[in-house]
């Protein structure tokens, strides 16, 4: 289905642009925020709760299982009923997982809570990638997922700095008690504000077999697997440098936590900047052709990674730029492989969108793992993690979408 004829078959939304982003970046930060801002309070909650590193640790993990594993049922859910009803639901389950985290009296309790939250949370994200896919062809798609990727920059930006400065003044307590006030926030944006993009007469039947049929079928389609794994090794590669670059910048190269965070946050930047610029130039260039030149910048940036920290060259900069311009490029393959991969699926947005977010989650635990088993006193097992997988991700965006675009126009 071409772009004209697809736009024509969805509902209008009388938001103008830039509102209706700003709405759907709002929902789309809710990872990112309940992750981040809570990071800096990990020792004080460790100390109040009289828990071990090991059982606080856990916290982060219950919210990740949450936020990853939830996603299955809301995209067929949200085919079938609706996209709105959905994404209210899921806040409105953030809020009560937020104050049982504010409230929470021992650390068995907190990690229920956050697995909750993270239940809530994955809500958002998912119908707002299934929402721009109801409402826009792919190339304006891609434009209004950039936009969003630019929004959501701002989240890891700023919420280990707001978490920092709420623990000058109250207890950890006080961070989930914000977390609330951001679900409210949401919950009042998405409830007067966010529209109903899937018409009652495009809506799926809500069976587990339906929803299970829909997996199959996504699941069999090379061109969607093509895009979506081409993507989540690009995100497992990220995911390993926010485990590994704690260890690699501050424990072996020595340099100090406040550095470290300007080295993250510059990481962010660069993230934002070709967000912005793929924005800009992508319904004229064309999706696919953006998505191939992200594809190759992170190959360049991997490469370089590779040879600085095999034979440890210019020491920091040796890391931190091919760091920048690997992490940089995500700004243009996440925003151009969703709307790739959602693009012949209106009629199971929810469901492709779903499946689009799971992928990337498997594979960063997966790589998680491998950083673990071969950690050592060097940045070489994180750069040799990072390398294959963005290698990996090269290739199977070669063998699984541009091999099969040339069979398919040769035929």
């Amino acid at each position: 289905m071409n772009n004209q004829s697809s736009a024509a078959a969805r509902p209008a939304t009388a938001l103008p642009f830039p509102v209706l982003a700003a709405v759907l970046g709002l929902m789309s930060m809710f990872g990112a925020i309940s992750i981040d801002m809570y990071l800096p309070a990990l020792p004080a909650m460790e100390a109040a709760l009289r828990a071990d590193p090991a059982a606080i640790q856990l916290t982060l993990g219950g919210f990740l299982v949450g936020f990853g594993l939830a996603q299955l049922v809301y995209g067929p859910v949200s085919d079938s009923l609706g996209r709105r009803p959905v994404a209210l639901g899921g806040i409105m389950l953030y809020l009560v997982g937020s104050i049982l985290c504010a409230t929470a009296g021992s650390v068995e309790t907190l990690i229920l809570a956050r697995l909750l939250q993270g239940i809530g949370a994955s809500a958002g994200p998912v119908m707002a990638r299934a929402m721009v896919r109801d409402l826009y062809g792919r190339d304006q798609s891609a434009r209004m997922y950039s936009i969003l990727m630019l929004l959501m920059g701002a989240a890891p930006m700023a919420a280990p700095v707001v978490g920092g400065q709420l623990l000058i003044f109250f207890d950890w307590r006080a961070i989930f008690w914000t977390l609330t006030g951001f679900g409210i926030l949401c919950l009042i944006v998405a409830f007067t504000l966010a529209p109903e993009t899937l018409a009652r007469d495009r809506r799926s039947q809500g069976t587990l077999r339906v929803a299970l049929h829909h997996y199959r079928e996504l699941i069999r389609s090379r061109p969607f697997l093509g895009y979506c794994l081409s993507a989540g090794c690009l995100y497992a590669a990220m995911f390993t440098y926010i485990a590994g670059t704690p260890h690699v910048y501050i424990t072996v190269m020595g340099i100090s936590p406040q550095t470290f965070g300007f080295l993250f946050g510059g990481n962010v930047v660069g993230m934002m900047i070709l967000s912005a610029v793929n924005s800009r130039v992508v319904t004229r260039v064309g999706s696919d052709r953006m998505l191939g030149y992200g594809l190759m910048l992170t190959l360049v940036g991997a490469c370089l990674l590779l040879v600085t920290a095999s034979f440890n060259l210019f020491g920091v900069a040796g890391i931190a730029v091919p760091l920048f311009i690997m992490l940089a490029a995500l700004g243009m393959v996440g925003a151009n492989s969703m709307a790739g991969a959602l693009a012949a699926y209106p009629h199971m947005a929810g469901a492709a969108a779903a499946l689009g977010g799971v992928l990337p989650f498997i594979l960063g635990m997966g790589a998680g793992v491998l950083l673990g088993l071969f950690h050592d006193a060097s940045a070489r097992p994180m750069a040799y993690i990072m390398f294959a997988l963005v290698l990996t991700g090269f290739g199977t965006h070669r063998w699984l979408v541009v091999a099969a675009k040339k069979k398919a126009a040769t035929a």
